[in-house]
């Protein structure tokens, strides 16, 4: 009998009752693996009311107490850092290394919510009048959750949990049904370190469990990522029941590469930020804009990419795995083959991939176009696959009029040798996230995931102080004491504090 995956409700690892299922499968080899459950209407009530409950408590468990939670929790992931990565290459196909990328960079931000006591520190003014104080204090909103992409299982729910829970929140996580067991060996560490009961809960299912969180009135706020049509329908939906929602969708992310720029480090980088993790990546670079003299440097990359291969987990010679499920495969064969119909030259067709003793593996190799013109859909749609759109462009004022015509604005890099040149390209381009001779600009923890347009929807971004923000609450506070309260005085009729 295939293994189900529990529920995590009350840092217990519960049998949902529900008789609908999602097979989990291994992208390399097509076989199930798990069976994810659709998570009953009852249980979704079960895990918001316990949230609800475990929040009365938790929101008055001291700063540093919280703080400790965090540490031990880095701790113990980095403890099991490997095992981790191993439970996540076998459901999402990512090659060992990426997946270890993966977990690390959740570690970070694990690590930026034990340092949560300065970032939730107020505000304070003796005197605003003669006797008069005013202080503000940093309180937590209650019960959040997050809905989190099959492409980063560790990293992305680390975005959210801990700094939610960290600020004095109760969260519900409900992760992708696709990749289901990495979030669910998160919080079994969690509990692990320490975490009480009713602070997290993890759920499973599709767009019914998703619509229950989203129009729920105990969920005070809503962190998405994922595809632009589902990031467009959960703020919507939140934001029309009044909560609070930070969604982080579609990305079309621009390498602009000046000719004065090192062509090695340019072919180097541009191979890993375009097929690596099989281009699943929002913050892959999907288009390269060649410059000048640089666009004589096509061949070049063509022959660094035909050189790149993928493979399974475990094989040290794979530079990446498969996408992630047979519909997302023929979704980007799809598109290869729009990008041929609609003109643009394939200079490497990975359509046809193989891999050795993997026949039902979802494999896609290395694809190049050249030749492409903004009107293509292998231009307008976010492909997320290991294809790379290779475009033309005369100078830097017409690759900023690409790059800023684009409705996305997630990520965007220029490799070049000119300090004047980047200087212009990061204060004029409209992108939220910038690299400079870095080909994928995700920021550090304590920073904020700051993607623009079309790439995101809502007022606060995830982790670093932005996140603080998102997930609290600003209190303010004027007073008074009277020194002698006996004292006879008029009544107050004004709202100036004299």
């Amino acid at each position: 009998m295939t293994a189900r995956v529990p529920l995590f409700i009350n840092n217990q690892l519960v049998a949902s009752a529900s008789e609908q299922i999602i097979p989990v499968t291994n992208p390399a080899t097509g076989e199930v693996i798990s069976e994810a459950p659709l998570t009953t209407p009852a249980e979704m009530q079960q895990a918001i009311a316990d949230a609800k409950q475990a929040f009365k408590t938790w929101r008055n468990v001291a700063v540093p107490e919280r703080s400790r939670l965090m540490l031990r929790y880095q701790a113990l992931l980095k403890e099991h850092h490997d095992e981790l990565a191993e439970i996540l290459s076998q459901e999402t196909g990512k090659v060992f290394e990426d997946a270890k990328g993966d977990v690390w960079r959740g570690i970070e931000v694990v690590e930026q919510a034990a340092n949560i006591a300065p970032q939730l520190m107020g505000e304070s003014v003796e005197n605003v009048a003669p006797g008069i104080d005013t202080v503000s204090y940093i309180q937590p909103l209650g019960v959040c959750t997050g809905i989190t992409p099959f492409n980063f299982p560790a990293m992305i729910p680390l975005w959210m949990f801990p700094m939610a829970i960290a600020c004095g929140n109760t969260f519900i996580l409900k992760p992708s049904e696709q990749d289901p067991h990495t979030p669910m060996r998160l919080a079994e560490l969690f509990r692990e370190a320490g975490a009480p009961e009713g602070v997290l809960q993890v759920v499973h299912g599709s767009k019914e469990q998703v619509d229950t969180l989203l129009t729920h009135d105990d969920i005070k706020a809503v962190s998405f990522v994922g595809s632009v049509n589902v990031g467009q329908h959960v703020y919507r939906t939140a934001t029309d029941h009044l909560k609070r929602a930070q969604c982080f969708a579609g990305a079309k992310n621009h390498m602009v590469v000046m000719p004065d720029a090192s062509k090695q480090q340019v072919i180097n980088n541009i191979v890993g930020a375009s097929v690596g993790a099989a281009g699943q990546r929002c913050m892959a670079i999907s288009v390269a804009v060649l410059v000048g003299e640089a666009r004589e440097w096509l061949p070049d990359i063509k022959e660094a990419l035909a050189n790149v291969r993928p493979g399974a987990w475990n094989d040290p010679e794979a530079a990446f795995g498969p996408v992630i499920s047979p519909k997302a495969r023929e979704r980007v064969l799809s598109l290869i083959a729009k990008g041929k119909e609609e003109g643009a030259t394939c200079l490497i067709d990975g359509s046809d991939c193989k891999v050795d003793g993997l026949p039902n593996g979802n494999w896609i190799g290395p694809t190049v176009f050249s030749g492409v013109t903004p009107d293509m859909s292998i231009y307008k749609e976010e492909i997320f696959g290991p294809v790379l759109c290779c475009m033309e462009a005369e100078n830097l004022d017409d690759a900023l009029e690409l790059v800023n015509n684009s409705p996305y604005g997630n990520g965007t890099s220029i490799f070049t040798d000119s300090g004047a040149i980047a200087r212009r390209y990061r204060h004029e381009v409209e992108v939220g996230q910038v690299g400079i001779n870095v080909p994928i600009p995700v920021p550090l923890p304590f920073f904020s995931f700051t993607g623009w347009k079309g790439s995101f929807y809502g007022d606060q971004h995830a982790y670093g102080k932005q996140a603080v923000r998102f997930y609290t609450e600003t209190k303010t506070v004027t007073s008074r004491w009277f020194e002698d309260a006996a004292k006879p005085s008029g009544p107050n009729m004004t709202i100036n504090l004299k």
